[in-house]
């Protein structure tokens, strides 16, 4: 932002080393810095009372604040966007964090899902936050859909790709279905399915539907409605959003408000709630975006920062996306290059696989 960047320049060479020497402690301690202690790593000899007036001044300027009377100072979050967008400092990836994400393809896994739940444990692993994989849809055509009777409130769809893909998926189907209701909906998708993909299928059904509503008995209709609602919503035996390593999230928190705010993050990931606008964070072009705080419209949880780019398929379409979410206290210089390389190879995947 352009605010961001005029009050960059406003400030002099001391403020701004301040500025970074406080930010960087807080991401490597997550205590408010005194300033006794930057005096300790300053460039020049500065007594802790010209450093604390920096500190009120950039204080003043929105960019720290004190947590307690009388205590150091730490970044707000407008401080964090500062030192991401200018400051920030991101390095090579590590030599041991590759060899330990290469790793999770040791195994030549040939189910997609299997691949980037191991790579997403990988990730947790090595940021010590909560991994975000956005797996994407399965686009090839559709070879057979069958609907299965489990019991009264319990269903099967099973769909068979023509490449040799099949998922499963239990939902709970409308009222009053019986079997001969299920078969019904499944001849009707079938005689449309053929050759189509998913998405393709979503839209002649709906249009079929609107034409042929009298032909198509009221509960077939229902289910088959219900059905594409599933498909397009994803269901919990069929993950797109795998998420792991939210109990690290619980090791950064300690207080009853950290927690408070943990537990809705879960309770939004449990939802898989706006999953196409986790990709939406990633369409705006390629590489790593972070969003910190409040900028992170995603999840309910302010008090969090979110690292994630997009990965592409052979056609450079995007995909699906891979991130990070964390504290704001997140060890950016490090995470940076981890989530963009890890993007990049799950995008080769990905490729090499379609």
């Amino acid at each position: 932002m352009a605010d961001r960047s005029e009050m960059y320049n406003e400030m002099n060479d001391r403020s701004r080393e301040v500025f970074r020497r406080v930010v960087e402690n807080y991401l490597e301690s997550g205590d408010p810095v005194g300033s006794r202690t930057l005096t300790r790593t300053l460039s020049e000899k500065v007594s802790a009372a010209t450093v604390r007036n920096v500190m009120q001044d950039l204080e003043f300027m929105g960019l720290l604040n004190s947590p307690h009377v009388s205590a150091g100072r730490i970044p707000t979050q407008q401080g964090l966007r500062m030192f991401v967008d200018g400051l920030l400092e991101v390095g090579d990836l590590d030599k041991d964090d590759r060899e330990k994400i290469d790793a999770t393809l040791g195994s030549n896994e040939r189910d997609v899902g299997t691949m980037l739940d191991r790579i997403g444990s990988a990730l947790s692993g090595l940021t010590h936050g909560a991994s975000l994989v956005l797996a994407p849809k399965h686009e090839a055509p559709i070879k057979h859909i069958e609907f299965i009777h489990l019991a009264q409130d319990r269903a099967l769809v099973v769909l068979v790709f023509a490449d040799g893909h099949v998922e499963n998926r239990v939902f709970t189907p409308p009222k009053g279905q019986t079997p001969s209701s299920l078969r019904e909906a499944a001849n009707f998708l079938n005689s449309l399915a053929e050759g189509r993909t998913l998405a393709e299928l979503r839209f002649k059904v709906g249009h079929e539907i609107k034409v042929r509503r009298q032909e198509i008995d009221s509960l077939a209709r229902d289910m088959v409605e219900n059905g594409m609602a599933l498909w397009e919503n994803e269901g919990q035996h069929s993950e797109r959003l795998i998420v792991r390593g939210r109990a690290n999230l619980l090791d950064e928190e300690a207080d009853t408000e950290g927690l408070d705010r943990i537990k809705n993050l879960f309770d939004d990931l449990e939802r898989k709630r706006d999953i196409a606008e986790f990709l939406e964070l990633t369409e705006e072009g390629e590489g790593v975006r972070i969003f910190i705080g409040s900028e992170n419209k995603l999840f309910s949880l302010s008090g969090s920062s979110l690292v994630v780019s997009p990965y592409m398929n052979a056609d450079r379409k995007i995909v699906g996306a891979v991130g990070v979410i964390g504290p704001t206290r997140l060890n950016y210089g490090r995470i940076v290059p981890i989530v963009d390389y890890t993007a990049q190879l799950v995008g080769k995947l990905i490729s090499d696989r379609s």
